[in-house]
């Protein structure tokens, strides 16, 4: 029985001095794992901030990128509403020239045949006294009448002007008539017809105008 107690004494499991140290030595370990751990959560978290910093610099950039590119798209459509705009200006300018060209081409064509007309004109006046050539004065006016006829298609137009008040766009007063009978400033006479083509005057008609009469002193 002293041999029995005497193997427990010896047990090593047993001997508290045994468990304190084991206890120890394993709060130390953990320590020791625990440490490492903490210096690795220490090391990781610069790392976070060094990915951040890249990121934020990408997004900048990509801000800028895209403001620079809205610039340049906001100058291209600038440049290209000018441009429409300067391009329906040439159109209608070119249009315009176009109808002109048509309206007015005959300018040239129209001022050689008023000399013509003048001549027939005159000719009308010099045989409305003559009763003998009947059949003439018919043929005259038949044909005087188809000639302007003709000419008024194309655009060609008598300016009247006896009677009418003096205008100086249509008229050019190559005589004065002072005369109280008519009001002031009336043509009174057409010496030579003007003509317009459409609303452009080829030559103004010659008129006689009315002026201020004078006045008799009584004695």
């Amino acid at each position: 029985m002293f041999n029995k107690n005497k193997e427990q004494k010896n047990n090593p499991f047993e001997d508290e001095n045994f468990n304190k140290n084991t206890n120890k030595e394993a709060e130390e370990t953990e320590d020791t794992k625990a440490e490492p751990a903490a210096e690795e959560n220490k090391e990781e978290q610069p790392k976070e901030e060094t990915i951040e910093e890249p990121q934020a610099e990408e997004t900048n950039k990509e801000a800028d990128d895209t403001a620079k590119l809205k610039e340049e798209l906001d100058a291209l459509n600038n440049k290209y509403i000018r441009l429409a705009a300067d391009f329906d200006n040439f159109r209608k300018r070119q249009m315009q020239e176009r109808e002109n060209l048509l309206k007015y081409g005959a300018e040239d064509t129209l001022k050689k045949i008023i000399t013509v007309l003048d001549t027939f004109e005159r000719a009308k006046k010099s045989v409305e006294a003559l009763s003998e050539c009947d059949k003439i004065k018919e043929s005259y006016e038949v044909g005087i009448k188809q000639l302007y006829d003709t000419l008024d298609k194309i655009g060609l137009k008598k300016i009247e002007a006896k009677g009418q008040e003096f205008d100086p766009n249509l008229h050019e007063a190559v005589m004065r008539t002072p005369t109280n009978d008519y009001p002031l400033h009336t043509v009174i006479d057409e010496l030579q017809t003007g003509y317009k083509l459409h609303d452009k005057v080829l030559r103004p008609t010659f008129v006689n105008v009315t002026d201020e009469a004078e006045e008799k002193n009584e004695e």
